[in-house]
This record gives C-alpha cells, sequence and structure tokens, in this order.
C-alpha cells in the first residue's frame, strides 16, 4: 500500500481551523483513550483544559466560525460546545473525527504510544494489536474535508479532533509520506491550525 495520500490540489472552497481538544482528564492520567466505549461517556477535559479554553476564547484571533464540526467524544464535545456556545453556534457530531484507535493499548499509559509510533514509521498500513491504520486515518479525515468541500463555499469551518488524526490529517493534505505524520512538532491542547 502506497505510503503517501494524494495531496489536495488546487484552492479550497472554505477556510478550515483545525483544533485539537483541550486538555483533557486522560492527558492529566497519562492515558490512551481511543475507543468509543470509554471516550464518549468519559474523560472529558480537565481544570487545565477548560482554563485554556476560556483564554483562547478570550484573545480569539482566527476567523470566526461559521460551522463547527467535532468528533463525538467527551473530550472534543465539551471543547467544542465551548466554541459554540461562545460564537452562538450550532454543533455538528461527525463521528470521522474521533480518535485513533489505539486497539490493545486502550486504557494503558501513554507511555506506549512511542511503540504505535515506531510501528507507523515503517508501515502506516499496519494495524499491529488491532491499533486502526495510519492510512484508515488519513481516509476518514480528508474524506470528511472533501465531502465539506462539495457541500459548502466560502465559509470558515471549525474542526475539533484529536492530536493523532489531525496529524494524520496535515501529512495527507500536504501529499507528505503517512509514515512520516510524527515528523512534524505535537499539536497542543487547545491549539488551532488553520488549514
Amino acid at each position: 500500500m502506497s505510503n503517501t495520500f494524494p495531496a489536495a490540489s488546487g484552492h479550497r472552497h472554505n477556510r478550515y481551523l483545525l483544533m485539537r481538544h483541550g486538555h483533557s482528564q486522560a492527558n492529566q492520567q497519562g492515558l490512551i483513550i481511543g475507543s468509543p466505549e470509554r471516550g464518549l461517556a468519559g474523560f472529558g477535559l480537565s481544570a487545565i483544559g477548560r482554563e485554556q479554553l476560556d483564554g483562547l476564547l478570550a484573545d480569539w484571533c482566527w476567523a470566526t466560525p461559521g460551522r463547527v464540526l467535532h468528533s463525538d467524544f467527551r473530550r472534543t464535545t465539551e471543547t467544542a460546545e465551548r466554541i459554540a456556545r461562545h460564537f452562538g453556534l450550532w454543533l455538528e457530531t461527525e463521528p470521522r473525527l474521533r480518535e485513533r484507535h489505539f486497539g490493545a493499548f486502550e486504557g494503558e499509559g501513554d507511555d506506549r504510544y512511542a511503540e504505535v509510533w515506531a510501528r507507523d514509521a515503517d508501515d502506516p498500513a499496519h494495524r499491529h494489536a488491532g491499533v486502526e491504520a495510519v492510512v484508515d486515518v488519513a481516509a476518514r479525515m480528508a474524506g470528511l474535508v472533501d465531502d465539506l468541500e462539495q457541500r459548502h463555499a466560502g465559509e470558515t469551518i471549525l474542526l475539533v479532533s484529536h492530536g493523532d488524526p489531525l496529524q494524520i490529517l496535515l501529512t495527507a493534505l500536504e501529499g507528505r509520506e503517512l509514515s512520516r505524520h510524527r515528523d512534524r512538532a505535537p499539536l497542543a491542547p487547545a491549539s488551532i491550525t488553520v488549514l
């Protein structure tokens, strides 16, 4: 399977703000929470995450979003709710923005990410221990952007997701080798990247 993803060609019809959720209880506890069974109902924002969002909204320096789409995990939902409430917007739940599923590593310490990422660097199609392959994450994330490009034009759309999926999306849209998604600086909690 190819180690690259076709780069987006030409001009986009919309502006996208890619946001990683605020600091979460999973971050605080140092746990991998990538399964819907645990992430939908638990592990919301930490007190640090709520403070991050208060500061972000007080100093907002990006275009005002007209739409907010978010992963249905609790930490991303709580992040998106605060943004939407601030701007008076409706929320749109989008499962394609979910966290990457980390298979057998679910619930383990976040030091185990390094093992997954080392395998990603060798083979972005690996599914070792039930981990969702980088190529599959890239396809679902880029597929969402493609769908939004078909349905909307001239909008600023905020996509609230998770660190790994967003880094994989950025790598895919740049047309870089998917095995190198960890080469870019990690996206900090509550950070926004303009696409």
